[in-house]
């Protein structure tokens, strides 16, 4: 009773750090600014799956570049402008998150922030040249998409903190009196923090120009996002951190709380990246993304459980297993599994935790090695994560039907993976029903 205490008493620690790290308002912050824009990276896989697939297929030479500017004026518009757009985005989620009472003040301060720690002049190509030449007043798209993300991230996040904090310190308001609107009321409130902030970044911007002829954006672009970037989405980083967020979810913790807030947006880097290579007719450079995690680790929801309902439908005798993946293979089919984890369940089921954890592991190291010998095209398409099984693997690979063969060979795989854990696991229900009766 004491050792079973113990462990006990380890997975109660356990759990409540890890909901603090989920938590956490800096992280917390983050998602949700990824959630905001989401719409606008999918918008971009829509586009370079149409310019890379389908235009070439209806048209040819100079037509063709004319339908395809379609696409390149998405990309500017969504993957080109990825960091520019999360600085403001980060500003409004944290201060809100903060309970700040002005949360687009605070975006607008972010924004501007960002933009201050810009080049004032960059080196380019001039179209048909081979020598670069110094232009000024213009903000590169190198700095202001993928490359600039984790600027935008740490820039949003420091930007919006400081000026949250300088905005509560009462000697720094400004009060004009009951009769103004308060819409001007709270512009003269942050005016004395908003200027502090953005002198601020402009200053540290000026220092780093002049002393050490760089900037901000590409300081962090080289220090600190591929570094990091390189360390979480390798293989066997990908793999850990995901499996922890997946067995926090057999616990009862959405698996968003890790993967959502240490895994995703580096992995979105990646995916981001994979697109612009794509648009651009380049070498698509990244095998991991979370699109390839989804598609491949997350077919019917987190731990792949369209494999699980499958083995029930097929090889279960328990009437109430049935029952539930009855209800479940509905939403299931679009990647939504909450029924069958909390209704079946795979929560607090020690024998059902193995294969929910393991199997994504599986689906993916197939799929990478597939991936890796070249047998099917990597992931260029960020589809929306509800895409059904064997159709995400078509769309994400910019209509590779070779990865739809992949996906079946991981279900197949994945069905035969649970289907021992499910017997063991109906043998303990039935066990258990007989001691109630």
């Amino acid at each position: 009773m004491a050792q079973e205490k113990t462990k006990m008493s380890f997975l109660d620690r356990f759990t409540a750090v890890s909901a603090r790290i989920g938590g956490e308002v800096h992280l917390r912050s983050l998602r949700d600014a990824f959630a905001i824009i989401m719409p606008l990276f999918i918008l971009a896989g829509l586009g370079t799956l149409i310019n890379s697939v389908i235009f070439p297929k209806i048209a040819s030479g100079e037509t063709l570049a004319n339908l395809q500017v379609w696409g390149s004026l998405i990309a500017n518009g969504t993957l080109n402008i990825a960091g520019l757009m999360l600085a403001p985005a980060i500003g409004y989620c944290l201060a809100y998150n903060r309970n700040y009472d002005n949360p687009i003040t605070a975006a607008i301060i972010a924004l501007a922030s960002l933009v201050m720690t810009m080049p004032l002049s960059l080196k380019l190509i001039p179209t048909g040249a081979t020598k670069a030449v110094e232009i000024g007043g213009v903000l590169s798209f190198s700095n202001l998409g993928t490359t600039g993300m984790f600027g935008g991230i740490i820039v949003g996040l420091l930007a919006t903190e400081l000026f949250v904090w300088l905005s509560k310190q009462k000697h720094l308001q400004i009060n004009l009196g009951e009769n103004v609107p308060p819409a001007v009321s709270k512009s003269f409130n942050s005016l004395i923090p908003a200027i502090i902030v953005t002198s601020i970044f402009a200053l540290i911007a000026a220092l780093l120009a002049i002393f050490a002829h760089t900037d901000l954006i590409s300081l962090i672009a080289t220090g600190i996002q591929e570094p990091l970037r390189v360390l979480t989405t390798s293989l066997p980083g990908m793999l850990i951190i995901y499996s922890i967020g997946n067995f926090l979810f057999t616990l009862g913790i959405h698996q968003t709380v890790i993967n959502g807030t240490l895994l995703d947006p580096l992995l979105l880097i990646n995916m981001n990246k994979n697109m612009a290579a794509a648009a651009a007719g380049k070498h698509i450079p990244y095998i991991l993304t979370n699109t390839f995690r989804d598609t491949f680790g997350m077919m019917g929801g987190t731990g792949s459980t369209i494999c699980l309902l499958i083995a029930i439908f097929l090889f279960s005798k328990m009437k109430s297993s049935r029952e539930i993946a009855k209800l479940a293979v509905a939403p299931g089919i679009f990647n939504i599994n909450e029924p069958v984890i909390f209704g079946y369940p795979i929560v607090f089921n020690i024998p059902m935790m193995i294969p929910f954890v393991l199997q994504p592991v599986i689906g993916i190291l197939i799929a990478y090695f597939f991936t890796a010998i070249g047998f099917m095209n990597r992931v260029i398409v960020l589809v929306p994560w509800t895409t059904p099984p064997l159709l995400s693997a078509f769309l994400a690979t910019g209509g590779d039907w070779r990865a739809v063969v992949v996906q079946l060979l991981i279900i197949v795989e994945g069905v035969l993976f649970y289907i021992p854990f499910m017997r063991i696991s109906e043998r303990v229900q039935a066990k258990t029903m007989d001691l109630e009766q």
